[in-house]
């Protein structure tokens, strides 16, 4: 019952991560140490999978899908999504500076940690944790491509999307935005959708259907070949794996750095768009704040009790 407890608390931490823009899912799976096993979970979901459920093995196959993993876990990002999560975006509203600067904390000790599992140090690991810091920070950079409505480059973004969320340290939402289809995906596309069978439009349908389903294909690729390689890489290449990995969290601590101006995104008039009545961040300016200011000084003890937290934690693991 305690390791049940544990995966849902591991799940809440998840699914509050989700709300905040430049954090994913991936990355707090990945600095609480279940990342190995949540794609492990993952990548079961295969033929197999589906033969057991055709022959009614239940047992087998929650078994073979590590439903005693999921279970806990989903419904601990679930409730967080019904409940934190919405204390979590009020307080990313009000006081988002408050909020990035605890994450920052989180994340920037969870990376001293999570290096500490790799078994050996060799060259081909630093090349790989210096790779996985530079692809962090130059998406950080990128500025946002264009919008492109052909199948192929739909289909793409579903695939990289897809490998967003399931690689830690990156915002499915935010690779969209760079690759300048996020308008037309997440704020036409599915809610037009969505739409459109609720009042059996079929000639809106047909249309919707033209953006969701490359998407959806994509990301359906992405997340059976994504899922697996990774698999395949923490077993077979475990340390030039987890340092890429570890590489690109702390490089992703760019985006996560609480001192920042959002840059919005805007359509081709310059007239800013909106998602449920709020800009949407395509980008960010940072700036170092003032050392005198009182609010400053609470930011940066909130980064100092996440690096303690995480601290606590692995002594506590470390005890257990």
């Amino acid at each position: 019952m305690g390791s049940y407890i544990i995966l849902f608390l591991k799940g809440i931490a998840m699914g509050a991560a989700n709300v905040i823009p430049g954090v994913s899912g991936g990355t707090i799976a990945f600095v609480t140490g279940i990342y190995e096993e949540f794609i492990d979970s993952l990548k079961a979901f295969d033929l197999k999978a589906l033969q057991l459920a055709r022959q009614f093995q239940l047992g087998e196959l929650a078994k073979h899908l590590n439903l005693a993993f999921l279970i806990p876990l989903g419904l601990g990002v679930f409730v967080s999504l019904l409940s934190l999560g919405k204390a979590l975006d009020w307080l990313f509203t009000h006081h988002p500076v408050l909020v990035w600067s605890f994450f920052f904390g989180l994340i920037l000790a969870s990376v001293y940690y999570v290096s500490k599992n790799i078994r050996q140090r060799s060259f081909s690991v630093y090349a790989s944790f210096a790779a996985g810091t530079l692809a962090a920070l130059a998406l950080a950079f990128l500025k946002p491509a264009e919008e492109n409505a052909a199948f192929y480059y739909i289909a793409i973004c579903g695939v990289v999307a897809i490998c967003s969320m399931i690689l830690p340290g990156l915002s499915g939402s935010f690779v969209l935005i760079l690759m300048g289809n996020y308008q037309l995906v997440m704020l036409q596309a599915v809610p037009n959708m969505a739409e459109s069978l609720l009042t059996v439009d079929s000639e809106a349908i047909l249309s919707n259907l033209q953006i969701v389903a490359p998407f959806a294909i994509g990301a359906v690729v992405g997340f059976i070949i994504l899922s697996r390689a990774i698999s395949y890489l923490l077993h077979n290449f475990h340390d030039s794996t987890l340092s890429i990995l570890t590489g690109f969290i702390l490089g992703s601590l760019v985006i996560i750095w609480p001192w920042k101006n959002e840059l919005h995104l805007t359509d081709e008039f310059g007239v800013f768009v909106l998602k449920d009545g709020e800009k949407i961040v395509q980008g960010y300016q940072w700036f170092v704040p003032s050392f005198s200011d009182t609010h400053t000084l609470i930011a940066i003890a909130l980064i100092l009790s996440g690096i303690v937290a995480v601290a606590l934690l692995e002594m506590s693991a470390k005890k257990n």
